[in-house]
């Protein structure tokens, strides 16, 4: 998506609809994540650590308007970096989002948070984008993914969900009047239509598996071999060659002593 066709859209009254809407979503999504680092990807527009508190935060877009400029594909960030991670639309517009991914779960520490924020293709936003003739336009113009597929990637990449909902469950008008006329859908989509909504908002954990070291069993050193074993069971050693006869089960006694005779005295 074009940086200046996507400023235009937001300045309308449908883009700054998504923008109440998607910052109400990331500020009570956010509020309570704690760390070091937090870094959101794509659009600066959008100010989605907005609420939160962690010291250090960062904004990546490939063009001009965010804290780093840098492909998202590629970060300029170390592994294992990063305890939040804020994506507003950020695998919908990239020609590579398994690659976005991949570079996502590289950079965070293992129990990082990852927040992701999509348009929902199995909603009224997703049958405007089907009957949309001009895709060039956005915000008709990106890929929307699903959330059985996007649940999909991230299993793949041992991270496991922590939450989500959906919101702007309102068709997408163009016109004000008309969003506001339908804004009793706001109220009513999460009672009756809950997953209709045309924004959501997924929550992941990153999740890494400790390793157990198996040792073997090892043998003591002091192990009696069977044979010997069951030779001294039975009475005696069983020598080679030699077949132990009766006298040899029998303990020898010593004799017992002689009496010796007192004299009397005189």
């Amino acid at each position: 998506m074009e940086q200046k066709n996507l400023h235009a859209w937001l300045e309308t009254p449908l883009g700054q609809y998504v923008l109440r809407m998607e910052q109400d979503m990331l500020d009570e999504a956010v509020a309570n994540l704690f760390g070091f680092n937090a870094l959101q990807i794509s659009w600066p527009h959008l100010d989605g650590l907005r609420t939160n508190r962690i010291p250090h935060h960062m904004t990546l877009s490939a063009r001009p308007g965010g804290t780093i400029q840098a492909e998202p594909c590629a970060l300029p960030l170390a592994s294992q970096s990063l305890d939040l991670v804020v994506m507003p639309h950020a695998l919908e517009f990239t020609e590579h989002p398994h690659a976005l991914l991949r570079e996502v779960d590289r950079v965070m520490r293992p129990e990082g948070r990852l927040v992701i924020v999509g348009f929902n293709p199995h909603s009224l936003w997703g049958v405007r984008q089907l009957f949309t003739l001009n895709r060039r336009v956005s915000p008709w113009s990106g890929r929307f993914i699903s959330i059985s597929r996007l649940k999909d990637w991230l299993a793949l990449l041992s991270f496991d969900m922590d939450g989500g909902r959906f919101g702007a469950y309102a068709p997408p008008f163009t016109s004000a009047r008309w969003l506001h006329r339908f804004r009793f859908m706001e109220l009513a989509g999460d009672r009756w239509w809950g997953v209709g909504g045309g924004i959501y908002l997924l929550q992941a954990v990153k999740r890494v598996h400790a390793l157990r070291l198996i040792t073997p069993r090892w043998q003591p050193q002091n192990r009696v071999e069977p044979s010997l074993a069951a030779a001294v069971r039975s009475g005696g050693v069983r020598r080679q060659g030699v077949q132990p006869s009766a006298k040899d089960n029998v303990v020898p006694l010593l004799p017992r002593p002689k009496a010796v005779p007192v004299s009397p005295q005189s």
